[in-house]
């Protein structure tokens, strides 16, 4: 048990970046949600080609090739614009907030309509307060929703989305009794939130919510307040929240150990499950619930990126092209880049799937339902192709 905790405790500092990407990123103490709305937005001449800034950690040397692929996927996608014309203007940020704020006032200073990008929580902060009284607004890459509102716009897919997913389908199925086990961190906590709004939302309820550190004792003892209650067929939901690059393995092992019968009990997580195939031997996972973008939509970015630069994309590439193509489809309607036109219902369709932009800043994003059943990934339930539909 010791062995799988110090693994997960490497793969956690290996892949420290993405995680806090993927699961959460920083935000700044000041939150743009307080401050005048990007309501006007930046005025176009559809006529001629439209300024967009994209800010990226050029030379913030932890970012890896996150940058290079986040260009790389948004110079695709101006690429593919059919009857708008982009023209792509990118700023280093470095990773800083104090950077990342002095750019996007110079961004702005030399015509740009609205930036897109940073990456980082706190940079992404700093850059909307910039240039909020000007009434441009960001599309940051973040899925931080405490930093979201007022002109400052989340790509990152949210907790909330996949929790609102998970708990209504789930509800559909008659699974309305949920456990939350969370890592008792920052993302841990934002997850059993979301959790606990989608329940509210769907006809559920959440019966228990045990916080843990990455400890066997901790996370023996809080699997241990919930076994009772799946016993007493009080709990009919086990939802957690970890993912792998945190205590996932080890939860999936024990807590089935411990008499949470995946048999008898529904599992549910709010990470992506598929990325370690080498997990689904883990007694937890068989049968277990997650959600996945549009695969087939995922897919055939993934080739385009592929036959454009050889390589496979960063997971956080389709945030870019997806920014991309939320401007230019605005554009071409001849819709300005404001809060309104951003916000509409019918979304835009993005590299992974259909996509819109929610009233409070953060985003909703079409998923599918998968499951794993004799180690492969089943979708149960398709990600819908509009909203409206199914899961919506």
């Amino acid at each position: 048990m010791f062995a799988l905790f110090t693994a997960a405790r490497k793969a956690l500092r290996k892949t420290a970046l993405v995680a806090g990407l993927t699961a959460l990123a920083a935000c700044d103490a000041t939150s743009i949600g307080s401050l005048t709305p990007g309501a006007g937005g930046g005025r176009i001449d559809a006529s001629e080609p439209v300024p967009v800034a994209l800010l990226l950690p050029r030379s913030d040397a932890n970012a890896g090739s996150i940058p290079r692929d986040l260009e790389n996927a948004a110079r695709l996608a101006v690429q593919s614009l059919d009857g708008v014309s982009v023209d792509l203007r990118v700023y280093d940020t470095a990773g800083q907030p104090a950077t990342a704020s002095a750019v996007a006032q110079q961004a702005v200073d030399e015509g740009a309509v609205v930036i897109l990008g940073p990456l980082y929580g706190e940079a992404a902060n700093a850059a909307a307060i910039a240039v909020a009284d000007e009434g441009v607004n960001v599309l940051s890459f973040s899925n931080n929703p405490t930093i979201a509102g007022g002109n400052l716009f989340i790509l990152g897919q949210t907790f909330q989305n996949t929790a609102s997913r998970l708990v209504s389908y789930g509800a559909r199925q008659g699974q309305t009794d949920i456990a939350v086990l969370f890592q008792d961190n920052i993302a841990g906590q934002i997850g059993r939130n979301a959790v606990q709004s989608a329940a509210s939302a769907n006809g559920a309820r959440v019966v228990a919510s045990e916080g843990y550190q990455l400890n066997t004792e901790s996370l023996t003892s809080a699997i241990g307040r919930i076994s009772p209650l799946v016993d007493a067929g009080e709990a009919d939901t086990l939802m957690l929240t970890d993912s792998w690059e945190g205590g996932l393995s080890v939860v999936l092992q024990l807590a089935p150990e411990q008499g949470i019968s995946p048999a008898s009990t529904q599992y549910m997580g709010l990470t992506r499950w598929d990325s370690r195939p080498d997990g689904f031997q883990l007694p937890g996972i068989e049968g277990a619930w997650f959600t996945l973008p549009n695969r087939s939509a995922l897919s055939a970015f993934e080739g385009r990126y592929a036959a454009a630069y050889g390589g496979s994309p960063h997971p956080l590439a389709p945030l870019a092209f997806d920014g991309i193509n939320a401007i230019g489809s605005l554009v071409s309607r001849g819709s300005g880049i404001d809060r309104a036109a951003l916000t509409q219902g019918a979304g835009f369709q993005g590299a992974t799937g259909v996509f819109r932009f929610l009233a409070n800043g953060t985003n909703e994003r079409g998923l599918a339902i998968a499951t794993v059943q004799n180690q492969q990934v089943t979708i149960i339930d398709p990600a819908p192709r509009s909203f409206g539909g199914a899961g919506f």
